[in-house]
């Protein structure tokens, strides 16, 4: 068994530009999504391409 909020969210505190927040927020709601389900989805994209990129790491 795996302790508690291993498979859960991790919180991260987070600084971003005003600039880049609403960059964010106009490109998430094009998409119907949060800005933080955004920044989720980035990321994951961001780590699937790496993944493939480097496949034995």
């Amino acid at each position: 068994m795996e302790p508690a909020g291993e498979k859960g969210k991790k919180q991260v505190p987070l600084r971003l530009s005003a600039e880049l927040y609403r960059e964010l927020a106009v490109w998430a709601e094009d998409e119907f999504r949060s800005v933080n389900g955004q920044i989720e989805y980035l990321l994951r994209e961001c780590v699937r391409r790496r993944k493939k990129e480097r496949p034995n790491e």
